[in-house]
């Protein structure tokens, strides 16, 4: 005979929080699942409860998985970024058919904007949350722990293990290697690499890429680095610190292709052609790559593929198919575009 077992995940019950919002159990429930059509002193004073008993509802539990809102999060840290605006395409597209609405929220690496979000999903105003950054609020990584891999949280792009959550991603230790690999075969030896904040997992996983390569072709010397914030301006910035220099290098390894339009700004400003002086190389493939002059090498990540996985992993375990994290890579491709040419002699 097949048992159903339920999983509690929390010490607190419904009836508790009933009791201490003076409304009924069936009060609460359609606070949780529908909120819109409860009064809102009622709908306060529910979740005041829910808050103070740290209650989560059971999502084993067969009969709150019928609680629905219908609505996924989206938090991106930048909104303005070309790159999260193609993966976040994606989500909508498969959240959509789905039958899920999305809702997207501008984080800008404020903590205090990715609690907000974050208390929405804990507050059931939406069933799952997509984080395409890589922090993870206090508030979602107790959920995390508690639930043991059935948190309804997905991360996009940015893949730590350490985060314990399902992740849809590159390799990109493998993606810049393959980049380093070109440039030192075209016969670039003084290499400069602008990567993004090192705080991010996809600025080390790249840059672990770029060293890598370096240490194999024997040119760790020759290898120099500055650490931009994958925008257009830092790549220029630090583009232009990199040839008003003393030897300059003759190839530029981007970390972005934002970061890369910026560097080709620059190029030009300082009288120099791409790539008869300077190679250039970006990461992403924006949908402006192509349209540059020169035009760009980069690295391809399927962007829209990304969003669509994380709605993917995001169902599955809402539909209670997975109950541990899975780390999904997708693949990417080097390029081959104008920016990119032989060591200037």
């Amino acid at each position: 005979m097949l048992r159903v077992v339920e999983l509690s995940v929390s010490m607190s019950t419904i009836q508790d929080v009933a009791r201490r919002a003076g409304v009924s159990t069936a009060t609460v429930s359609r606070v949780l699942s529908q909120p819109e059509i409860v009064s809102p002193l009622t709908r306060e004073r529910v979740l005041e409860a829910v808050e103070a008993l740290e209650y989560e509802p059971n999502y084993a539990a067969k009969s709150l998985r019928t609680l629905k809102t219908g609505k996924i999060i989206v938090t991106v840290p930048n909104i303005a970024s070309p790159f999260f605006s193609a993966v976040i395409q994606g989500v909508e597209e498969a959240a959509q058919a789905a039958g899920y609405a999305v809702l997207l929220g501008d984080t800008r690496h404020d903590p205090e904007r990715q609690e907000i979000y974050a208390t929405m999903l804990r507050r059931k105003e939406a069933d799952g949350l997509i984080f395409l950054g890589h922090q993870l609020p206090d508030t979602l990584a107790d959920m995390v722990e508690r639930l043991d891999g059935r948190a309804p949280v997905v991360n996009g792009c940015e893949f730590s293990p350490e985060l314990g959550v399902s992740s849809a991603h590159i390799d990109n230790t493998a993606a810049s290697e393959a980049v380093m690999d070109l440039l030192y075969g075209l016969g670039h030896r003084r290499i400069g690499v602008i990567t993004g904040s090192l705080a991010s997992p996809i600025s080390r996983d790249r840059l672990a890429g770029a060293h890598q390569s370096a240490v194999r072709h024997g040119l760790l010397d020759d290898f120099s680095l500055a650490i931009g914030d994958f925008s257009v301006e830092s790549g220029a910035a630090e583009t232009r610190a990199y040839l008003t220099a003393p030897s300059p290098p003759t190839a530029l390894f981007c970390f972005s292709d934002e970061m890369a339009m910026g560097a080709l700004s620059v190029i030009a400003d300082l009288g120099l052609t791409c790539p008869a002086d300077v190679s250039v190389v970006g990461f992403d493939d924006i949908s402006y790559a192509q349209y540059l002059r020169p035009t760009l090498t980069t690295v391809k990540q399927p962007m829209a593929d990304i969003g669509r996985e994380t709605v993917r992993l995001l169902l599955d375990i809402l539909n209670g198919v997975s109950v541990t994290p899975v780390a999904m890579t997708l693949p990417h491709e080097l390029i081959m575009r104008a920016s990119t040419g032989p060591a200037k002699s």
